[in-house]
């Protein structure tokens, strides 16, 4: 698989995400929502960056069973359930990013979201991935 990264000088700078990414490969994967569900399925964390490193952890194991690595993903949206605490934290939850997937970022989204599918989850995170 390619990957190019592409940051337009016309626009603000990239800090956490890619303006856009063009991949090529042969095989595209769709990565489900993830929260920060144990195996047992419960949710752990109760601050936004525990529960960002979780979720971020389980995407990346469904990926890796899908034969892909974190350079692999083209799209992830967080969807937060409290932007501006998300803000707060931005730095944090970009040292968790670099410390589980690197620093290859793909292209981001940040949704606020009422509520998700597990009632106290405070983030959620799916995107997909382009595989040789």
């Amino acid at each position: 698989m390619t990957v190019e990264r592409v940051n337009p000088s016309e626009l603000s700078p990239a800090a956490g995400f890619s303006h856009a990414v063009v991949a090529t490969g042969s095989r595209v994967v769709f990565l489900a929502g993830q929260t920060a569900l144990d195996v047992d399925g419960k949710l752990v964390g109760e601050t936004l960056p525990a529960q960002f490193g979780t979720a971020l952890a389980n995407l990346l194991t469904a990926l890796r069973a899908a034969g892909g690595a974190p350079a692999d993903l083209a799209r992830v949206t967080v969807y937060a359930t409290d932007v501006a605490d998300y803000r707060a934290h931005a730095a944090e939850l970009g040292g968790i990013w670099r410390r589980l997937a690197g620093r290859d970022y793909p292209a981001m989204a940040v949704v606020g979201a009422v509520r998700l599918w597990d009632e106290q989850a405070l983030v959620e995170l799916d995107g997909f991935a382009v595989l040789p």
